[in-house]
């Protein structure tokens, strides 16, 4: 799974029009699912996603936590994030997971957060949406649970 994660002082997404979810100030989250990723990964990245200590303390250094200043998370799928072009130009989204794999996938993580006490709203999945946000910095993080499981030897 893979999880571009902005700190927002607000964030919203529209599907035809209207505004589905929202968050602010917290964390907007474009979340990927690829190929042969599963609950593991899911849980994995809803963790590092609360934990990430990327809010400044009084000191204008990253100490804390979106559990720390009490911040909300709008996740919005988005399998753009398995986007391959080694050839042409054109993206190709094979390692991308099917819808059917996926969309199961991004509710387990967000019911991880949800789990963890924090507001979370979603887009909707499949669909054709709208996102806005300002971004808090700016702060972009990206997580890849690829990564995490190769500096591990796997995940157990």
């Amino acid at each position: 799974m893979r999880a571009l994660i902005q700190r927002v002082s607000s964030a919203s997404v529209e599907v035809e029009g209207k505004v589905v979810g929202r968050s602010g100030p917290g964390l907007l989250v474009l979340l990927g699912v690829g190929q042969g990723d599963g609950e593991d990964e899911a849980m994995l990245l809803a963790d590092k996603t609360v934990g990430l200590r990327i809010f400044s303390d009084e000191a204008g250094r990253f100490n804390h936590s979106l559990l720390d200043v009490g911040g909300s998370v709008l996740v919005v799928s988005q399998f753009t994030l398995y986007a391959d072009l080694q050839r042409g130009r054109r993206p190709g989204f094979s390692q991308a997971a099917l819808p059917e794999v996926a969309a199961p996938l991004v509710e387990r993580y967000v019911a991880a957060i949800r789990a963890r006490g924090i507001t979370v709203e979603t887009g909707v999945f499949g669909a054709t949406m709208r996102v806005a946000l300002v971004n808090e910095g700016p702060v972009t993080i990206m997580l890849d649970s690829a990564a995490f499981n190769r500096s591990r030897g796997g995940m157990s």
